[in-house]
């Protein structure tokens, strides 16, 4: 009996030192947690500080998301997105899934009556319109990213956008691409005449500043020069809008070095790499880009096949 009281004994103070020891990793896993939490509120603050001191605003697309419990951490390439959102079907489609950001592309009807319509060229019609698409999104907590294709659709849509306007915290992104870029055959938007139309829009508002580029399978297709590269940034550097720079996949491996310096030059910036239906990129190529910046900066409008490749490697 005596015996089996000590092994009972030792087998007690075993188990109460086990519970020590999980108790005391648990305190330290919620200590890191709410440090991180504590650390990233911290720096949303510093953040919208220093905008509130130099008149300008930092990007606070994955914040918004963060606040509603959308999304954790500070990965950008969490965010999810619905792309080419041009047809009644794929608003309801993008809608109802897990995307956090709905793309759509805005032309002019090439018709009466002329209004700005969901399509991207070669095509000239729709079967919704930018109001009807606005409407829809507006009862929801997607973010919005459009892309204009040329400059007279521009001053219609932002007429349109009033409503939305109103939600000052829902991530809003207007794109155009402003400068021509490598293999970049179609003629870029007019940025004075951009600018001069969306620099009335909120602070918060996200201007995604692009070039138009090509891509031939099987030949050395160039990446963004220094050149490129040199004139955004002095378009870019005076904004008081963050500024996000769409580029090409299949383009960065040959492009860090000029992207990288681009990036490093202001805090407002970021990155949004896409990719074209026909590209060719290995998801390595993106490694050193995601190792380099702090992952905050860079957007991935991705195929999940290859976000999720990019994700196992990281």
């Amino acid at each position: 009996m005596s015996s089996f009281w000590k092994r009972s004994r030792k087998t007690d103070i075993s188990f109460l030192f086990y519970l020590l020891g999980f108790s005391l990793v648990l305190i330290v896993c919620l200590a890191v947690c709410v440090l991180h939490n504590s650390n990233s509120e911290r720096a949303e603050k510093q953040l919208k500080s220093r905008g509130a001191q130099t008149g300008t605003m930092w990007d606070t697309t994955l914040q918004y998301f963060r606040s509603r419990s959308l999304l954790t951490g500070s990965d950008a390439v969490q965010l999810k997105w619905s792309h080419a959102v041009n047809s009644r079907n794929a608003l309801a489609q993008a809608l109802s899934g897990p995307s956090h950001m709905i793309e759509a592309d805005v032309i002019m009807r090439a018709h009466d009556p002329m209004e700005p319509i969901m399509a991207h060229p070669p095509d000239t019609d729709s079967d919704i319109t930018l109001k009807e698409w606005l409407e829809k999104v507006k009862m929801n907590s997607k973010g919005i990213k459009l892309d204009f294709k040329s400059l007279e659709a521009v001053s219609p849509s932002l007429a349109l956008l009033e409503d939305l306007l109103a939600e000052p915290d829902r991530p809003l992104w207007i794109n155009a691409d402003v400068l021509s870029g490598p293999n970049g055959w179609t003629a870029p938007v007019d940025f004075q005449a951009f600018l001069s139309l969306v620099s009335g829009l909120p602070a918060q508002t996200v201007l995604s500043l692009g070039w138009t580029t090509g891509w031939t399978v099987g030949t050395n297709n160039p990446g963004y020069s220094w050149d490129m590269v040199h004139a955004m940034e002095e378009k870019s550097r005076d904004l008081k809008h963050p500024v996000t720079f769409p580029v090409r996949a299949a383009l960065l491996a040959q492009s860090f070095s000029q992207l990288s310096w681009l990036l490093q030059q202001s805090d407002r910036y970021t990155l949004t790499v896409w990719t074209g239906q026909h590209d060719e990129f290995a998801p390595q190529d993106l490694k050193l880009y995601r190792k380099s910046f702090d992952v905050s900066r860079i957007y991935y409008d991705l195929p999940n096949s290859q976000i999720t490749e990019l994700l196992v490697m990281s």
